[in-house]
């Protein structure tokens, strides 16, 4: 047991949850600190401690954003968030934020999900937004900062999201014909993300970009 402490943001989510589970069955981790809007379930369990908080003021809350290794799953859609700007302050905004308490507090190491195709200058908003959050969590000081671009998410959901079961539908049928450059666009499970968050944290230093195709592969070697 090497009693780091973990941060978590987005905890209630595909990965988040998986994310969890795999902090919790790591020797690396002895508290897990979640931070959410409403109560989850996972109060009461062995080595985490939830915290309910205002998702609007995080500064508010930044004296409790302590530990070791912060991991960040936020995410929403356009039709949950309301407009492209509610959007931004959500996917693009808060991280950046949450980070900045962090390093604050002398934090040192984090990893984040971003997407595929994440690019500040991309005329697509959602591809946008994420590369704008990418760069705004550069500029902080991390020793590690893990930047995971996966492909469309694969495994349950608590909210339906239409768009993309219909995705996940046509992946399932193109993905084994999707390969060599295609194959970094292949569906990826929201658990293979959540064991590479854990392990990526731990093997890099500096900035690190790790596509949906290269999460694959570490997934499929032994640590």
């Amino acid at each position: 047991m090497e009693n780091r402490t973990a941060i978590v943001f987005g905890a209630t989510g595909l990965v988040g949850k998986a994310l969890v589970d795999e902090l919790c069955k790591s020797d690396r981790y002895s508290v897990i600190r979640i931070f959410v809007r409403n109560e989850t379930g996972f109060a009461g369990k062995e080595k985490i401690k939830e915290y309910i908080i205002n998702f609007d003021k995080p500064e508010e809350y930044s004296s409790q954003i302590t530990g070791d290794d912060l991991f960040i799953c936020l995410g929403t859609t356009i039709k949950k968030a309301g407009s492209i700007g509610k959007m931004e302050q959500i996917d693009r905004d808060l991280p950046i934020a949450i980070a900045t308490l962090a390093s604050g507090n002398s934090v040192e190491r984090m990893a984040v999900i971003s997407s595929i195709g994440a690019d500040p200058s991309s005329s697509n908003y959602y591809l946008r937004i994420k590369g704008e959050m990418e760069r705004g969590l550069i500029k902080t000081k991390f020793r590690t900062l893990v930047i995971l671009r996966p492909s469309i998410l694969l495994g349950p959901r608590s909210e339906r999201r239409t768009a993309e079961e219909i995705g996940k539908v046509f992946m399932k049928i193109l993905g084994p014909f999707m390969i060599g450059r295609l194959s970094k666009y292949r569906g990826i499970e929201g658990t293979t993300v959540a064991q590479v968050l854990v392990r990526a944290i731990e093997e890099n230093a500096g900035v690190v970009i790790i596509e949906s195709d290269a999460m694959q592969k570490m997934r499929s070697k032994k640590p």
